[in-house]
């Protein structure tokens, strides 16, 4: 009987306990609570629907904080007239409480990215997919034998882009689940809190928030090639599919 009370402590244990390795920082577009370590950078490339880029880089200046910028364009591949995003934009996180085995991780950020196409000619100053703005997520993993499992939760205040006449709180989660080593399945949910209220709702492309998933190659250490499906709750009278998205990331140390 005691032994087996062992082996039942030793499972429970190693379902418990949270990863071993550096969770992600983000999932498709929405953050984890995870931060770059202290000395690492990470370059990242979106490439969007109709040609659009968005480059991004990050760093970890300690193992709590990291600051990023990113700028781009909504066609930068193409022939129609190069449109470049108004300016370049700010990503930052810091680290409040670390995860443990039994209470989640939790980091307060900012990041003012948004996605697709800008809106400035009338004024609206907003993208297709708003930023998160101000935010705070909560994120917690687990072990199981084949890999992570990580699940995650946060609200934002887009607020910058409240011209379009919402200025709402929103909501998101998401989840990623490794199916081996070298692949994960991301999995997330913007409720889009701040698209449903007079000119936001006229413009947001979405029907009940965005939901975005994504299969994750992690075929060497350092570099991720990422399928994004993203809105697939997409508004078929605005838009007529959801959107299909690359995106690349590599991670070094200096």
């Amino acid at each position: 009987m005691k032994r087996f009370n062992i082996v039942i402590f030793l499972l429970l244990s190693y379902f418990s306990n949270g990863q071993e390795y550096p969770p992600p920082t983000d999932l498709i577009t929405i953050p984890t609570a995870g931060t770059l370590m202290r000395g690492s950078f990470a370059m990242d490339m979106r490439i969007q629907d109709e040609g659009g880029l968005i480059f991004g880089l990050g760093v970890g200046l300690t193992d709590r904080f990291q600051f990023g910028l990113s700028y781009g364009s909504p066609n930068l591949i193409g022939d129609d007239s190069l449109v470049w995003y108004p300016k370049p934009e700010a990503k930052l996180k810091y680290l409040l409480i670390n995860e443990d085995n039994t209470l989640p991780g939790v980091s307060l950020g900012m990041n003012t990215q948004g996605l697709g196409n800008y809106y400035s000619d009338d004024t609206l100053g907003r993208y297709d997919t708003k930023a998160l703005g101000l935010y705070l997520v909560a994120s917690k993993n687990w072990r199981y034998p084949i890999g992570n499992l990580g699940v995650h939760f946060g609200i934002n205040h887009s607020f910058l882009e409240t011209s379009d006449g919402d200025d709402d709180v929103n909501l998101f989660l998401g989840l990623d689940l490794e199916l081996n080593p070298e692949f994960s399945i991301l999995l997330e949910y913007n409720s889009a809190l701040n698209e449903n209220e007079m000119t936001a709702k006229t413009i947001a492309i979405n029907r009940g928030g965005y939901l975005n998933a994504a299969l994750r190659w992690s075929f060497v250490e350092s570099l991720h090639l990422e399928l994004n499906l993203n809105n697939l709750l997409f508004d078929n009278e605005k838009v007529e599919y959801f959107k299909r998205e690359i995106k690349l990331t590599y991670i070094e140390y200096f």
